[in-house]
């Protein structure tokens, strides 16, 4: 099926473009992923998921934040970034169906706010989640992440520099029964050395695999 190209009003920042991907057969889920701070709506990442997910049944909707509209390169204020993630959530909500919520680095970190916050969804993706900025461990971003409560995954890359793996399996230990899975090798944008044999697609390919064996196990 066509993607549908929508436009979704933040209030006080105007309108954000986004875009829905339907599978040939839907399933029970539908995924609202958003790109980390220096991408768009057209991130990498995002749209190999899209296009490996919704070969899968999952329906998929990709949105950039108001200053990526506008085409500004420094993020919006944090009030900002989580009324847009609302905003998306109530738009593209529908009864009977399953939300689960989230993206790379900011992107998805956001999504984690906006949920505690009390926007709804059924579960949450993290993928590459910005625990701290590089080299400054001392600045982590887990003050809420013992607030959320519903199945959250994080997915990151060993090489992270944005998380070592024991930072992030200390930090996903404050979301009960939260999902680990690392991506041997993996940076922050999850690239690869090509000592490892492996491209980035490779990784992104396990990543959504990942993915969607988790959401299939979650009732």
């Amino acid at each position: 099926m066509p993607d549908q190209k929508l436009k979704i009003e933040v209030e006080g920042s105007g309108k954000i473009s986004a875009v829905r991907s339907e599978p040939s057969k839907r399933g029970k889920w539908t995924f609202v992923y958003a790109p980390g701070a220096g991408s768009n709506i057209n991130d990498p990442f995002g749209a190999f998921a899209t296009r490996e997910l919704t070969a899968r049944g999952v329906t998929v909707v990709r949105f950039q934040f108001p200053y990526m509209e506008a085409g500004k390169s420094g993020p919006d204020r944090p009030a900002i970034l989580e009324a847009t993630w609302r905003a998306v959530m109530d738009a593209v909500r529908e009864p009977r169906r399953k939300l689960v919520v989230g993206g790379r680095s900011m992107g998805g970190r956001i999504a984690s706010q906006a949920v505690v916050q009390g926007a709804q969804a059924d579960a949450l993706a993290l993928f590459a989640y910005p625990l701290h900025p590089p080299g400054n461990p001392a600045k982590m971003r887990t003050e809420h992440l013992p607030a959320l409560k519903l199945p959250a995954l994080f997915v990151s890359g060993t090489s992270d520099s944005f998380g070592a793996p024991d930072e992030i399996k200390a930090a996903a230990k404050m979301v009960k029964g939260s999902k680990v899975h690392f991506l041997e090798g993996a940076d922050h944008g999850f690239a690869v050395k090509k000592a490892s044999g492996r491209t980035k697609d490779d990784v992104f390919a396990e990543a959504v695999d990942v993915f969607v064996d988790w959401l299939l196990a979650l009732k």
